[in-house]
């Protein structure tokens, strides 16, 4: 059984109401998205409870609620993991994406909301200084928080909770399968800068198109290798 890192940055203890469940699990989903949590790793209920300087009780829960959203999985005779995703598990959180980000982007950019565009570009930023740094899992992570800047503001908020974890599989699956056969983090931040540009514009015809193109790039990748594995 592989045992968590005692030195985990991500798992320290909790501030403030640390025994609220959501707490919790935003600390354990940082620290999967982030790597310190591998795909396949078994996570041990006292162990987390030790690291995040609470009870066993929100710990437990945490993990249930985030086995609903599929970013860990039950395992009979083994415990709660960590998810690791096939290519098919990654070619259906894109095909999902599909249907749902254009719309939302475009939601988004008709209603004009003041931060979005600082809140998107923030991310970019960010994600600019990671293009060289050789951290695949901070670069994926402003690359969520991009994404994130332009669908919370289409107005829906079972669109948002959907996407929302659509985007934690989607940064699970890009370190772990598809920025190891495609590393595009290159092209995806100019084609980022390209939907901001149109985002910025208020253009929402041009964000929705962008959006689903960009999306509809890996889908494509995504297909292709299931057929070459088939």
């Amino acid at each position: 059984m592989t045992q968590l890192a005692s030195d985990s940055s991500r798992l320290r203890p909790l501030n403030g109401p640390a025994s609220r469940t959501d707490l919790v699990a935003d600390s354990i989903r940082t620290a999967i998205l982030a790597g310190e949590l591998r795909p396949g790793e078994t996570l041990v209920e006292r162990r987390l409870s030790e690291l995040l300087g609470v009870s066993k009780t929100p710990v437990r829960e945490a993990l249930i609620g985030m086995a609903h959203t599929g970013l860990v999985t039950v395992v009979p005779n083994k415990g709660i993991t960590v998810r690791a995703l096939s290519l098919e598990d990654v070619r259906k959180v894109y095909e999902v994406r599909r249907l749902l980000e254009p719309w939302a982007a475009r939601m988004t950019t008709t209603a004009r909301a003041a931060d979005v565009v600082q809140r998107a570009q923030d991310a970019l930023n960010e994600a600019a200084g990671l293009l060289s740094a050789g951290d695949n899992h901070d670069l994926s992570m402003a690359n969520r928080r991009f994404h994130r800047a332009l669908y919370a503001g289409c107005g829906n908020s079972l669109v948002i909770d959907q996407l929302d974890a659509l985007q934690d599989l989607t940064a699970l699956g890009v370190v772990n399968l598809l920025w190891d056969r495609w590393p595009t983090w290159r092209e995806e931040f100019v084609e980022h800068a390209e939907i901001l540009a149109a985002v910025n514009d208020g253009n929402a015809d041009e964000a929705e198109r962008l959006v689903g193109e960009h999306i509809q790039r890996s889908l494509t990748n995504l297909e292709s290798a299931e057929q070459a594995e088939s």
